[in-house]
């Protein structure tokens, strides 16, 4: 996209469920590239005064994503390893084997992290930026550049908007007099996880006013992973104000 965008292209970034639901409105259930590309055409066609232009990121921002998917890949795999150096039937070589690449990774992922950490302390509005998230009641130093990385419109977008982009956003299930049981869903790949870890943080502090809203959540009926992500949406919620304050602040500074 990013070389289509430098060579003068309008460029729009689909939402894959959408094109699905548009292909499967065609009544057409076949898959080849073929038909996908047809229809990837048919979709920019009819759609093109509705959808959105693509902008490409800066070249800072394109490296401080891929770092961190490095980092979340390389975790996952330190969770693997971890896994097999714990089973029983693992002979001393393999055991060996796991315990160094158990330090390899975690090496490899304290590099990376310095590496965002010294980018982002160079750029003076992303320090800013991550200093203010770091302020949020359940966000570390990991959760605040990992959400300023990955969502990247935080402070930009209303508080449904940033809540729906991070998949928080409750769907209404009615029909008629029926009122079905709300759902949160899709939303940007990485980011709830994120949110979970700080939520799970702000749940357990008890110093935290994030605390005292879960627990009223509990007091009122709500399950708990309800009431968790009720509390994952608060903070994005939260986030997203404060940010939007920061470059109003600075917009008329």
């Amino acid at each position: 996209m990013y070389s289509l965008c430098e060579r003068g292209y309008v460029v729009h970034r689909a939402d894959a469920r959408k094109v699905k639901n548009f292909i499967r409105s065609y009544g057409n259930s076949a898959k080849t590239d073929k038909l996908d590309a047809k229809a990837l055409g048919l979709y920019g066609k009819e759609r093109a005064d509705k959808l959105e232009v693509f902008k490409p990121e800066s070249k800072q921002n394109i490296q401080l994503f891929r770092l961190v998917q490095r980092r979340n890949d390389l975790k996952q795999m330190l969770v693997a390893e971890k896994n097999r150096l714990q089973q029983a039937n693992t002979d001393k070589f393999v055991k060996n084997s796991c315990i160094n690449m158990i330090d390899v990774l975690s090496n490899q992922i304290t590099e990376i992290t310095n590496q965002v950490e010294v980018i982002i302390s160079s750029d003076q509005l992303l320090k800013a930026k991550h200093e203010i998230l770091k302020e949020i009641n359940g966000i570390g130093n990991i959760v605040a550049f990992e959400l300023l990385i990955l969502l990247p419109e935080l402070g930009k977008l209303t508080r449904r908007q940033i809540a729906s982009l991070a998949g928080l956003a409750p769907k209404a299930n009615d029909s008629g007099k029926y009122q079905g049981y709300r759902k949160v869903g899709h939303g940007r790949a990485g980011v709830k996880p994120i949110l979970f870890l700080a939520a799970m943080s702000a749940r357990n502090s008890k110093t935290s006013g994030l605390r005292l809203f879960y627990e009223r959540l509990i007091n009122n009926g709500k399950k708990k992973m309800v009431a968790l992500t009720a509390l994952m949406r608060k903070i994005i919620v939260i986030a997203n104000a404060k940010l939007k304050s920061l470059l109003f602040n600075l917009k008329h500074s």
